[in-house]
């Protein structure tokens, strides 16, 4: 059988309209990912291309619709810290599973080094992808990559000083402030933190959470209390070891991640100090690693999956939109109150 011969058995797309009995530009609708048809239509297009085998033609759609089916996905961190933490993880889990819905490709792309910047900038144009999704930016660190100037749409996960334009974010201040308060509600009055890296909104925000709360209990402030982590366990544990050595009296501690609040458990076991019997701990993020902790951690659970989700589907209604739109959404927190501050 010759090439062409096989290439005339592929099915078309107006076969795939034909099995599912709507007009073409209907199946094209639902093969392209627009919202603009019905869940109901949609399962019955996509059962007439499973049951046909039809591939639609990737590079003839995207002279059609200007369309490349790709999201880019950029996170300004090494490697160790992507697959180390369990906040990428849900972000991510959650980002994917809002462009699968969609019908759209994921490009994960690992930015910590100008190399790595130089091959991105020469990948992200609108021949490549439709849109980009930026997570953990670092004020201190201009991205390496002008996006405006490529004209394409970008959300960004969290807030970030060099971005003013649309982000999906976590309410950082109050989720400290709750954590904080909660110590302070069982009873500390000596209360540390092990802020998270202060060239981040996120660990601005939650410095200024504890402060806050610290101010409404009516307990000064007091910077011997208060040191600087990146959100890693080892930063954890080294902050615990400075706050232990200049106030040895302190009762609580609040965390600026789940990491480090384990790190500080660690620090504070190796010295004989009881958790929560002595000193009160408390986290945030609510890892599954929070509940198996000994003792489990109290900690402030932020929607991870949610955020990634959320992110997504910004990027996607920009990327759809006829006029550039600005969007920022805040997603709540919840207090989880566990052994570490009984």
């Amino acid at each position: 059988m010759s090439v062409d011969g096989q290439r005339s058995k592929q099915p078309t797309l107006e076969q795939v309209a034909a099995r599912a009995g709507v007009g073409r530009g209907t199946a094209s609708r639902v093969i392209n990912g627009s919202p603009q048809v019905s869940e109901r239509t949609r399962e019955v297009v996509m059962r007439a291309v499973q049951e046909l085998g039809y591939v639609p033609n990737q590079a003839a759609r995207t002279l059609v619709t200007r369309r490349t089916g790709t999201i880019a996905l950029v996170i300004a961190e090494s490697e160790e810290r992507i697959f180390g933490e369990p906040f990428f993880a849900g972000v991510v889990r959650g980002i994917s599973a809002a462009l699968n819905h969609a019908s759209r490709q994921l490009v994960l792309s690992l930015v910590h080094s100008t190399d790595q910047a130089e091959r991105l900038g020469g990948y992200l144009t609108r021949q490549h992808v439709d849109g980009v999704l930026l997570l953990s930016l670092h004020d201190d660190e201009a991205f390496p990559v002008d996006l405006d100037a490529r004209g394409l749409p970008v959300v960004v996960g969290g807030r970030s000083s060099q971005w003013g334009g649309s982000f999906v974010d976590v309410d950082n201040v109050d989720g400290a402030r709750q954590a904080v308060a909660h110590l302070a509600d069982t009873g500390r009055r000596t209360i540390a933190t092990i802020s998270g890296p202060q060239a981040m909104a996120s660990g601005r925000d939650r410095l200024d959470g504890y402060c806050a709360a610290l101010a409404a209990a009516g307990i000064a402030h007091d910077d011997q209390l208060v040191v600087e982590g990146d959100f890693s366990e080892q930063s954890g544990w080294a902050g615990m070891e400075e706050l232990l050595a200049r106030r040895p009296d302190i009762d609580g501690v609040f965390a600026a991640s789940d990491l480090m609040a384990m790190g500080a458990m660690r620090s504070l076991r190796a010295r004989g100090r009881r958790v929560p019997e002595d000193i009160g701990v408390i986290g945030f993020d609510g890892t599954t690693a929070s509940e198996t902790s000994d003792p489990p951690l109290s900690t402030v659970r932020q929607p991870l999956v949610e955020l990634g989700r959320g992110m997504a589907e910004m990027l996607l209604r920009h990327v759809d939109a006829d006029e550039t739109v600005v969007e920022h959404v805040v997603l709540p927190v919840e207090l989880i109150v566990r052994g570490s501050t009984a």
